[in-house]
């Protein structure tokens, strides 16, 4: 599946503005639609990598201990047999603007589409655009403030607030390391740097912390 901000990623064919914003949708829904109708079929064809099944593997050597929050929306952690927190949303998942409901997206959604509890036209993706406020985000404070040991998995580090998670694991006292392909713009707060492919960097990582 086809990443975002890497160079030929999905940014460099769409522009955010035309595509994941809410003013976007309200200017041309079908537009956006078309856009994540392309991305779910996308997703739906995707399969885990090394890395999603070694980040699997580690939350269940650790039942209730290992939190994995995602700015993905592609379901990979899940096909991998891992909990994820979701905070950009899902796109396998549908929300209704007006009533706030949330259900299984349909493989192909389009504008006028009636929310299935509250009937109105107003169905969109259940996908965090920019200037929203992503999900969860008391778990994820809690959890950044009781954790011992935070890592940050392929990221650009260009995006708040998660770009701002490695701070406050910092300031709760945690060790911290980025696993990343190359530097982010984050990585002057990490402890530890590990830098290569996920697919190779996380399995090995991974085996290092349950050896």
């Amino acid at each position: 599946m086809g990443t975002f901000r890497d160079e030929g990623g999905l940014w460099a064919q769409h522009r955010i503005e035309d595509v994941a914003t809410p003013e976007a949708f309200a200017r041309n829904p079908a537009l956006v639609h078309r856009f994540y109708n392309a991305r779910r079929v996308q997703a739906a064809e995707a399969k885990p990598n090394a890395a999603h099944h070694a980040l699997a593997r580690l939350q269940s050597a650790f039942p209730g201990e290992v939190v994995l929050v995602t700015q993905n929306v592609d379901g990979l952690h899940e096909k991998a047999g891992s909990k994820a927190i979701h905070m950009h949303g899902e796109l396998s998942r549908a929300l209704c603007a007006a009533c706030a409901h949330r259900w299984d997206a349909p493989a192909e959604m389009k504008v006028g589409d009636p929310c299935p509890a509250c009937k109105a036209p107003a169905t969109r993706p259940d996908i965090v655009w920019f200037g929203e406020m992503p999900y969860h985000m008391d778990r994820i404070f809690e959890a950044l403030q009781t954790c011992d040991l935070f890592a940050a998995i392929g990221t650009s580090g260009q995006v708040y607030p998660a770009a701002g998670f490695v701070e406050e694991a910092r300031v709760a006292g945690a060790t911290t390391v980025e696993l990343n392909l190359r530097d982010s713009d984050m990585s002057h707060a990490f402890d530890d740097h590990i830098t290569g492919p996920a697919s190779k960097t996380v399995p090995a990582w991974v085996d290092r912390l349950l050896a």
